[in-house]
């Protein structure tokens, strides 16, 4: 019966060192860095050269955005387009649902854009941009 306890304690201890290692591992884990802006910290946008589903977005000073849409635009670089930008609640972008946006001429007609991703660029990659992309 001595024998059933000690072994029963050993197995006990055993889980509890596991649980421990895993538990220290979850906290040794960073958090998911959420790259989030705000709609009013956006500074201006310019359409990729290459990638007829690219732009690029300006945010405060020296952000970047790479937004990727689920279709190639071909008038994104088109003289006299702009894109309006809809929110809905708050003005925080933080995943492609939350940019609303819409290619708009001068003459009022309008094309949606569908968002298929937004990735925050790192200095190495704005660095890296054709002249011609960058916001």
């Amino acid at each position: 019966m001595r024998a059933l306890s000690l072994a029963s304690a050993i197995a006990v201890f055993a889980g509890l060192m596991l649980a421990g290692a895993a538990v220290q591992a979850e906290e040794t884990t960073a958090p998911p860095v959420r790259n989030c802006f705000s709609i009013t910290d956006w500074h201006g946008w310019r359409a990729s050269e290459t990638d007829k589903d690219v732009l690029y977005i300006k945010v405060r000073l020296h952000d970047v955005y790479k937004v990727t849409l689920t279709d190639a635009e071909p008038f994104l670089r088109a003289p006299d387009v702009h894109l309006v930008s809809k929110t809905w609640g708050p003005d925080t972008v933080c995943n492609p649902h939350d940019l609303d946006l819409k290619l708009a001429d001068y003459h009022g007609v309008t094309t949606p854009l569908i968002v298929k991703a937004i990735q925050k660029l790192t200095p190495e990659e704005v660095a890296a941009l054709p002249a011609g992309d960058r916001p």
